[in-house]
């Protein structure tokens, strides 16, 4: 069985969309009865202990990214979003991707970095040899405030001192890096109590005052790469031959590798996708987002995330490297249902393969709106399903709402004004 193929699926009703997913397994009959009823929406009571100042809870829609086929293995792909357009692109794209033998993923290991400024130093360069002198000890030391996390293969692994030229009236600054394989966990409290741990140890070693110990969101060390490759026979759309949608995403990837206006378009729709997912999966998009941004301009010009071209077979290659540092235990597993929920019908076994998916996601995203705007243009996509939200918006009930949908896109007036006046009608009509 084709796991992650359902046919139709946007189609059916709530109701039989569920029973599918329990026909395939993909759910239990627990996890059944939670949707239907509603059961596993987070409560204002659970979420007054999540954060402060609580006066209720905002809910996003759960979708699900389908056809996904990523180093042979099938995925069901939560996706918390509100913009209409990324499921029904996801799930277009990686069907035609899948087509064409799927996605290929690998990562580094899940590092983390954490680090410690020392300042009021006398001779940088002396603290810097001093501190990789003892850098052993250093780890011993971090690994010592977590040895359940060495156990498990993970832990501080190594350590790296930069220096920074002084600021005004200041001497220049050392900073160490303290290199922490997190392992399933996404890790910033771990290793920010690994930084104050480790704080007194450097003090000492240098002779200069510690200020800042925490994590940096610049996860480049945690890097994820998602490639496939599509026959131009699978490209080609009504008025538009395969040969020429293939040269036309190149040379629209060629632009955002040129300029950031591009390129800040470009990334945000592939984060469209690694956010949704991440939101689902109750991972930090925020950081997420802060350390893909940056990375896209590691070499001091922002540019593309992805890379596409023409390989040797002439088919059309694309890749993604992109930083991603993520968790699949901790406490937002435990205390927000829909986020266990995800978990499970997700099926990942580490951080690892949960990072890769959410890399090929993003490569996925990214694919589709290339291919929209070479070709008939993302706004049309866009356009219909804009349009359901609008008819949600002015009251269409589910007997009349495809019929609403329908004559707001022949009106060519999106908005809620003429949805109400269709709405109207309808009632009249029915009345």
């Amino acid at each position: 069985m084709n796991l992650s193929r359902m046919p139709g699926f946007y189609k059916l009703p709530l109701s039989e969309r569920l029973q599918l997913m329990r026909e395939r397994g993909i759910l239990s009959h627990d996890e059944f009865q939670m949707l239907s009823s509603g059961a596993h929406v987070l409560t204002v009571a659970c979420a007054d202990k999540m954060i402060e100042n609580v006066i209720g809870v905002m809910a996003l829609p759960l979708g699900l990214g389908l056809n996904f086929l990523v180093n042979g293995k099938e995925y069901v792909v939560p996706l918390a979003v509100e913009e209409p357009s990324i499921v029904a692109a996801l799930s277009s794209a990686a069907k035609l991707i899948r087509a064409a033998g799927g996605f290929t993923t690998r990562s580094t290991e899940p590092i983390l970095i954490g680090q410690v400024q020392v300042v009021d130093i006398d001779d940088a360069s002396a603290a810097q040899s001093a501190l990789l002198e003892r850098k052993q000890e250093i780890i011993d030391l971090a690994n010592g405030l977590h040895p359940r996390m060495a156990t498990r293969g993970g832990g501080a692994r190594d350590v790296e001192v930069r220096i920074f030229p002084a600021a005004s009236g200041h001497c220049a600054m050392v900073v160490l890096h303290l290199l922490v394989n997190t392992c399933d966990a996404m890790g910033a409290n771990l290793v920010d109590t690994m930084c104050e741990g480790i704080a007194p140890l450097v003090e000492r070693i240098t002779g200069g005052r510690v200020l800042l110990r925490i994590l940096s969101n610049l996860t480049d060390r945690a890097l994820v790469w998602a490639n496939i490759e599509i026959p131009t026979t699978l490209l080609a759309v009504k008025h538009h031959d395969g040969e020429l949608v293939r040269d036309s995403i190149i040379l629209a990837n060629a632009l955002a590798e040129v300029d950031p206006y591009r390129a800040a378009t470009h990334n945000k729709g592939i984060m469209n996708g690694v956010d949704a997912v991440a939101l689902a999966t109750g991972n930090d998009w925020r950081a997420l987002e802060a350390a893909a941004h940056a990375y896209a301009a590691r070499d001091g010009r922002y540019r593309s995330l992805t890379r596409w071209y023409t390989n040797e077979r002439g088919n059309l290659a694309g890749g993604i490297e992109i930083p991603i540092k993520v968790g699949t235990v901790g406490g937002n597993l435990q205390s927000n249902p829909t986020v266990a929920l995800n978990h499970r019908m997700l099926q990942v076994a580490s951080a690892r393969e949960l990072a890769e998916l959410m890399g090929a996601v993003g490569l996925a995203q990214n694919f589709a709106a290339l291919r929209a705007l070479v070709t008939d243009g993302i706004q049309q996509g866009h356009m219909t399903l804009h349009a359901r939200s609008v008819a949600i918006s002015a009251g269409a009930t589910p007997e009349m709402f495809d019929s609403v949908v329908q004559r707001l896109l022949e009106s060519g007036d999106v908005k809620l004004w003429k949805a109400k006046e269709i709405v109207a009608e309808c009632v009249a009509s029915n009345g």
